[in-house]
C-alpha cells in the first residue's frame, strides 16, 4: 500500500485531510462514544475489574507506541523528534504508573494536564498531512483517544476527584518535566512540548503572530485550562 509507512516528513503534499473534515469529525465522534462506553464499563466494575481495565488501557497505549516505533524504525524514518518526550508521550509512562499505583496527585495531574493536552491534539491534529491509509495517521488518533479517555473514564467513575488544592503540585510536576525537555530540545534541535516553536494550526501560533513569541501563550492557555477544568467541579462541590 503506497505511503502507508510514510510520515509527515516524507509524505508528498496533497494526500492528507483537512481539520474538521468528515473524517476528522468521525474520529471525534468515535472519541466521544469510546469515552461514554468506558465510563459506563468502569462504573459497573468492582475494584478488581477496575484495576484490570486500567492496566488494559496502559497495555493498549504501549502496543500503540510499539507499533509506531516498529513502523518508523523498520522503514528508516525514525528521527529524534519521535522520542517519547512530548507531553502526551510522557503521559503514557504516567498512566502506566497510575494504573498500578493510583494516587490523588497523579490522578489530578492526568485530569488537569492529560485531558486538555490529548484533546487539543485531537482537535488540532498535527498529522493532517497524512492520509487515512497510513500507520501514523491511525496511531496518532488512537493513542490520543486512549490518553484522553483514561482520565475521563476515571473521573466519570469518581475515582479521580478534581482538587484545586493539588494544582501547585500538578504545575510543579509539569515544570519538573519541562526543564529537562527544554534542554534536550536545545541539544537535539527538537521541539518537544512545543517549547521551541508553534506551527500554524497550533493554538500557540496565534500568540506568535500577535505578540511575537508563542511562549507568551503558555501562561494564558494554562490559566484558561485550569479555570475550565477546576472551576465547575469546585462550584458543584460548594453547592453540594
Amino acid at each position: 500500500m503506497p505511503y502507508f509507512f510514510d510520515t509527515v516528513e516524507t509524505i508528498p503534499e496533497g494526500l492528507g485531510f483537512s481539520h474538521y473534515s468528515l473524517s476528522h469529525w468521525l474520529w471525534l465522534l468515535a472519541f466521544v462514544v469510546f469515552c461514554i462506553a468506558s465510563i459506563l464499563l468502569y462504573r459497573k466494575a468492582d475494584e478488581k475489574k477496575r484495576k484490570i481495565i486500567r492496566i488494559g488501557f496502559a497495555a493498549l497505549l504501549w502496543l500503540d507506541e510499539f507499533w509506531k516505533m516498529y513502523g518508523l524504525i523498520a522503514y528508516g524514518n525514525y528521527l529524534f523528534d519521535y522520542l517519547p518526550l512530548h507531553l502526551c508521550s510522557i503521559n503514557i509512562f504516567l498512566i502506566t504508573y497510575h494504573a498500578f499505583r493510583p494516587s490523588p496527585l497523579l490522578g489530578n495531574y492526568l485530569y488537569t494536564v492529560g485531558i486538555p493536552g490529548a484533546m487539543a491534539a485531537l482537535l488540532f491534529p498535527s498529522w493532517a498531512a497524512l492520509p487515512a491509509a497510513n500507520f501514523m495517521y491511525w496511531h496518532s488518533f488512537t493513542v490520543h483517544i486512549l490518553l484522553a479517555a483514561y482520565p475521563i473514564m476515571l473521573t466519570g467513575g469518581r475515582e479521580i476527584r478534581p482538587d484545586y488544592r493539588l494544582l501547585p503540585k500538578c504545575m510543579g510536576l509539569l515544570l519538573l518535566m519541562a526543564i529537562p525537555v527544554y534542554l534536550i530540545n536545545l541539544l537535539l534541535g527538537t521541539n518537544f512540548m512545543f517549547l521551541m516553536e508553534a506551527e500554524p494550526g497550533n493554538p500557540l501560533y496565534l500568540f506568535e503572530t500577535m505578540w511575537g513569541s508563542h511562549l507568551l501563550g503558555f501562561p494564558v492557555i494554562i490559566a484558561g485550562v485550569l479555570l475550565v477544568m477546576h472551576l465547575p467541579p469546585y462550584l458543584m462541590k460548594k453547592r453540594g
